[in-house]
């Protein structure tokens, strides 16, 4: 798909590594802490088109904080199962 390596909590993806960036998952629950920081969305070429993914690269900071890598990580698997989580039908 785009070259990267997965990052799983059980069958959930939470986050992957492309290009020795470390991109979590991000939603409702969390996109703001990401943004809040300055992080870029992961994206790649296909195509003419650019895909953006709802993954975010992890600040620089947190590689060195292990207890605040921990509460980022879980709120991403907390996204990740938002994102699985069925959706209602629309009539």
């Amino acid at each position: 798909m785009f070259g990267g390596e997965g990052i799983y909590a059980g069958d959930i993806m939470i986050g992957l590594v492309a290009g020795e960036r470390l991109y979590l998952k991000t939603g409702e629950l969390n996109r703001a802490d990401f943004e809040a920081e300055g992080c870029e969305a992961f994206s790649f070429p296909r195509g003419e088109k650019t895909m953006v993914l709802p993954y975010h690269a992890v600040p620089e900071r947190l590689l060195d904080d292990a207890e605040e890598f921990s509460a980022w990580a879980r709120k991403a698997h907390a996204a990740a199962l938002a994102a699985k989580a069925p959706r209602a039908k629309r009539r």
